[in-house]
């Protein structure tokens, strides 16, 4: 009887260290973020064009654009930053007004986008919140994919609307000012390397309103005359 007592207890003891194995290696393992590719592709006038390549990981995006071949954006919605990379002149610079896809296509909260919509607007240029509106608009499916329509009222050029795919905190479409609608089209669902999203070492940041001081403060600057 007692070796029966023991032998329970022994068991007793090793599935209580199972169990406390597996909680603490469930703990240790992170949600995996949506991680996924696409092309993004140009529609007006029922003529279509291909703009380029986007990558998402998480909080992160990178936007290749046929526009500006010579590099890429990166973008992190945490921070919030937005960035164009040179990688052949070995700089970066702050994107702001750089391409309006860096302030539309970006990771957001299903839940409440337009926070970070707005901050992505404001890092391209002050934005007047009187004048900047955002609010969800319906739903609808798009290609397989189950979307919720925000639409964002702005200044005159800056209005647009956006279709987010809530299982990839992402918006799969958006439809700018002028008519023109841009997809993410062939999504794939597949694993992101985290150097894709990260500025290469030893680049500079260039800063061209530092250049500009410096042009100014220079014998080659010759003020403009005052108006009468």
């Amino acid at each position: 009887m007692k070796r029966n007592e023991k032998t329970c207890s022994i068991s007793s003891s090793v599935a209580a260290g199972l169990l406390a194995v597996a909680i603490l290696a469930g703990a240790a393992i992170p949600v995996m973020a949506q991680q996924f590719s696409a092309d993004l592709v140009a529609n007006k006038d029922d003529a279509a064009a291909a703009m380029g390549a986007l990558r998402v990981s998480g909080a992160k995006a990178r936007i290749e654009t046929s526009a500006l071949p010579d590099g890429f954006f990166l973008i992190d919605t945490r921070k919030p930053a937005a960035y164009f990379v040179r990688p052949a002149a070995r700089v970066y610079m702050d994107a702001r007004q750089s391409s309006p896809l860096t302030r539309m296509f970006i990771p957001v909260d299903p839940d409440d986008p337009c926070r970070q919509w707005l901050a992505m607007a404001q890092l391209s240029a002050p934005i007047d919140l009187a004048t900047w509106h955002c609010q969800r608009d319906g739903e609808e499916t798009i290609a397989g994919y189950d979307t919720d329509i925000f639409r964002i009222a702005a200044p005159p050029g800056l209005s647009f609307v956006g279709w987010i795919d809530r299982a990839r905190k992402f918006p799969v479409r958006i439809k700018t000012a002028d008519g023109t609608v841009i997809a993410a089209d062939h999504i794939r669902d597949e694993p992101q390397p985290a150097q894709t999203f990260e500025i290469p070492a030893g680049l500079r940041k260039f800063d061209p309103q530092a250049l500009i001081r410096r042009i100014r403060q220079s014998d080659v600057w010759v003020e403009p005359p005052a108006s009468e």
